[in-house]
């Protein structure tokens, strides 16, 4: 009995352990996915629907941007989602690597495209957001640098999975780079408070209260979560695609397949 043959044993043992290994094998994983994907599908359709038109036609103008600054409601969330999907896939990744869970890998490969996705959207948004505020389409401030450096290690990732042709060895390989680049994120985080950037400090997430009116806060959470049913919408579609083309040859996707036909 090999080392990883070991570890899976000894985890299963544990009771929380047993049921991640449960709900992580392809088979459950499937129908599971496949129950919860129009839910989340339909309120991501939702939130992003009432919050669009909250912030951009009810949302009050404010004193200094003017109607500018509605591209928040764009920006801001795809900023967070960015570092959210990278983090996501480094614990992904981690959990492949520690416990060998294949889907964890599947997870992480899946959300890639989506993480650089929103981090283009991010970068893009911000561009468009800084010519009227800073007069330039793009500077290289610290958070807008670290950002563009996201972008980088997400394509990298892409890159490194396509360019190794052994799964196993392509899942290893991209969870080391995403473990690594984990250390970008609080660089982009701190950004603001480690250098003198022309980018604006936080508004929401302080710990006092944030410094946005209630009527741009409710529209920028609800953009907020409604990204992040999108990306659990998303990443589930392309994860069950993932696992039936891993499982092509098992017999419970035959199953599905006669079904289906």
């Amino acid at each position: 009995m090999n080392a990883v043959d070991k570890t899976k044993i000894k985890a299963k043992s544990n009771p929380v352990m047993k049921f991640i290994y449960h709900f992580a094998s392809p088979k459950h994983f499937y129908r599971i996915s496949g129950k919860l994907i129009p839910w989340l599908g339909w309120l991501a359709a939702i939130l992003i629907i009432v919050g669009s038109i909250d912030g951009l036609f009810f949302a009050p103008v404010d004193y200094q941007q003017g109607d500018s600054y509605r591209i928040i409601f764009v920006h801001v969330p795809a900023a967070w989602m960015s570092m959210f999907i990278y983090m996501v896939m480094a614990t992904a990744g981690a959990i492949g690597l520690i416990w060998k869970i294949k889907l964890a890998d599947v997870v992480a490969s899946s959300s890639a495209p989506i993480g650089a996705a929103f981090t283009f959207l991010a970068l893009v948004t911000g561009s468009i957001w800084g010519k009227p505020m800073w007069g330039a389409w793009w500077v290289w401030d610290a958070r807008l640098t670290a950002e563009l450096i996201l972008l980088f290690l997400y394509l990298g990732y892409m890159a490194l999975e396509a360019a190794i042709e052994d799964p196993r060895a392509a899942a290893r390989a991209c969870a080391i780079l995403a473990i690594v680049g984990v250390i970008n994120i609080p660089i982009i985080h701190y950004s603001v408070e480690w250098w003198n950037t022309l980018h604006q400090g936080a508004t929401v997430t302080k710990f006092d209260k944030p410094s946005i009116h209630v009527s741009m806060l409710i529209p920028l959470l609800l953009m907020a979560l409604g990204f992040k049913l999108y990306y659990a919408t998303v990443v589930l579609v392309r994860a069950r695609n993932k696992v039936l083309y891993a499982e092509q040859n098992n017999s419970w996707v035959k199953e599905i397949v006669n079904q289906n036909n």
